[in-house]
């Protein structure tokens, strides 16, 4: 963080919105891009929060985004007449080349996801749910991919089950949770309903070395199928 946006969320958080206008208005046109440019890739990178990501997500596949973290993360109207509302849970991954390249065992994008505190109990309600899930890519914060697919996809819930009665073999136990119930794109390759929400074929080719291999021919195969259509 440069020292100008220091001073701008310094005096946002410590004095009154008068002077942090009249400090804004003194700034040219191009320190305000930069500031705000600074701003936006500080908070996509956030490895602690993923609320702009979920929201790129959400929205591109044409939900409504949520505020709460104690539901789904979006909703829709379906497109029938009198059609139900359609929720979504979003599962954004972002790979920050930088901090990737320090690691003794670089990650690489698998289209994977998890589920935190995960139950039986839990399970069961995104079941009934009319529920989809949206599985999205970003490098440096620079979206690559949105995928679309119905949570009550067979090879993606019995992924969830197995975990779960590893953790949970007689059933849930009061006061604990599986804390991470995971996937990857192999759990919902042949999902039916699958498709491709975004894909940014470029970006995706420029940056396959932070992929792994067999998802990015996944998606590649995916998009140059659609294509066709």
């Amino acid at each position: 963080m440069n020292n100008e946006l220091y001073e701008v969320i310094k005096t946002y958080t410590t004095q009154s919105h008068k002077e942090l206008d009249s400090l804004l208005l003194d700034k040219s046109k191009d320190q305000l891009i930069a500031l705000l440019n600074g701003l936006v890739t500080i908070y996509i990178n956030d490895r602690n929060s993923s609320l702009l990501r979920e929201y790129v997500t959400v929205s591109l596949a044409g939900y409504v985004p949520t505020d709460t973290k104690i539901s789904y993360n979006g909703f829709k109207q379906s497109t029938q007449i009198g059609g139900e509302t359609i929720a979504c849970e979003a599962k954004p991954q972002n790979l920050n080349t930088e901090d990737n390249s320090k690691r003794k065992n670089p990650r690489h994008l698998n289209g994977g996801g998890n589920f935190t505190d995960y139950t039986h109990k839990r399970l069961a309600k995104d079941k009934k749910g009319n529920l989809n899930m949206l599985i999205s890519g970003f490098v440096d914060g620079e979206l690559i991919y949105v995928l679309e697919f119905p949570f009550n996809c067979p090879s993606f819930v019995k992924r969830l089950k197995i975990q779960l009665m590893k953790r949970f073999p007689n059933g849930d136990k009061s006061g604990e949770f599986l804390r991470s119930a995971n996937f990857t794109f192999e759990h919902y390759k042949n999902c039916k309903g699958l498709k491709v929400v975004y894909l940014a074929k470029g970006k995706l080719e420029k940056n396959k070395k932070h992929f792994a291999k067999k998802y990015s021919d996944f998606l590649l195969k995916k998009i140059n199928n659609e294509t066709k259509k």
